[in-house]
């Protein structure tokens, strides 16, 4: 069931382990009000056996917010996806792309795409339990096999249980012997897989994601495929994400200036160290978020080093963003 409170996931920022946490999004939202943003990769075990509040807690700001899970066991994704739900998320995304060998070891992730019954049956259990969307995020195949059919043949069992959005990695997933970094950047990008795909399941919503760098490259998408995902561009170019509300959502509101949005989180920044300081929250946990915020300015490179100078960041100073700001001639 699409949501009637958000605009279409027209652009959205992927789901990336270590950065996409509640600072990093709290960032982005400032940057664009109606780009779809999506968790880390929670597991289900650390839903049912750790900590809910620390993995699922967001700020009301970051709406639309997809939370990805990642697991393989139908009822425990389906108390996940509850979870997530209760907490307010507006979409429950099931990763079937890590590739990483310890996803491997919890038989998720990539290796899924090998078991698409197992994966539709993940599906129909999170749709059950949940009335917000249920997603999968996939490569387009694993190993030596990245056949269109393979990918086809997939999606096509998924949809069947009832999904309706899938997001493409249009790379394949080499299980051993690439890293995940790796897995990003040597496999080579299929992007007319995503297409095809579209024009064979146009009741689908089909997403594309992998590689995409450019605003120009993401209107040649869109002209094939129904969104775009940016995952490592908009994390260290941020500041494209201010061009996003404009051009895709037809937002008239006045674009932010870097230091507009540095102003804008300066409230959040001192709140979180002040709530959580005894926590052992460090200002580095969120202007790391940010070094790439003032790329290709002249200055740059200062701003970067006063938000990675720890004895400027001992200190715990919200207002260190503007002062590094002030390095910069946008």
């Amino acid at each position: 069931m699409k949501s009637p409170h958000y605009k279409p996931r027209t652009v959205s920022v992927a789901p990336m382990m270590d950065w996409t946490d509640r600072h990093c999004r709290q960032f982005h939202r400032h940057l664009t009000r109606h780009t779809w943003l999506y968790t880390e990769m929670v597991t289900t075990g650390a839903l049912l056996h750790g900590d809910v509040a620390r993995h699922l807690d967001f700020a009301e700001l970051e709406h639309p917010i997809a939370l990805q899970l990642g697991g393989s066991e139908p009822q425990d994704l389906a108390q996940c996806a509850r979870l997530g739900e209760q907490w307010g998320y507006d979409e429950i995304n099931l990763n079937c792309g890590c590739p990483s060998e310890r996803v491997q070891r919890g038989a998720f992730g990539a290796c899924l795409m090998a078991e698409p019954a197992l994966v539709a049956d993940c599906v129909k259990a999170m749709r059950d339990a949940v009335s917000i969307d249920v997603t999968v995020k996939h490569r387009i195949g694993i190993n030596d096999v990245d056949s269109y059919d393979f990918m086809r043949d997939f999606v096509g069992t998924i949809a069947e249980a009832g999904c309706t959005t899938f997001i493409v990695h249009a790379r394949n997933a080499i299980l051993k012997g690439l890293s995940p970094k790796e897995n990003r950047e040597i496999p080579p990008l299929q992007y007319d897989y995503a297409y095809r795909l579209k024009r064979e399941f146009p009741q689908l919503e089909i997403i594309l994601n992998g590689g995409v760098k450019t605003l120009a490259e993401i209107d040649l998408h869109l002209q094939q495929v129904d969104g775009v995902m940016l995952g490592r561009e908009a994390y260290h170019n941020p500041y494209l994400l201010a061009q996003f509300d404009a051009r895709y959502y037809q937002d008239e509101a006045p674009v932010k200036s870097r230091r507009a949005v540095l102003e804008a989180m300066l409230p959040y920044v001192q709140t979180q160290l002040d709530l959580y300081a005894q926590h052992g929250l460090k200002l580095n946990s969120i202007t790391r978020h940010m070094l790439g915020l003032m790329a290709g300015l002249p200055g740059s490179r200062s701003f970067r080093q006063m938000l990675s100078d720890s004895k400027k960041l001992a200190a715990g100073r919200a207002d260190l963003l503007l002062e590094a700001a002030l390095l910069v001639r946008e």
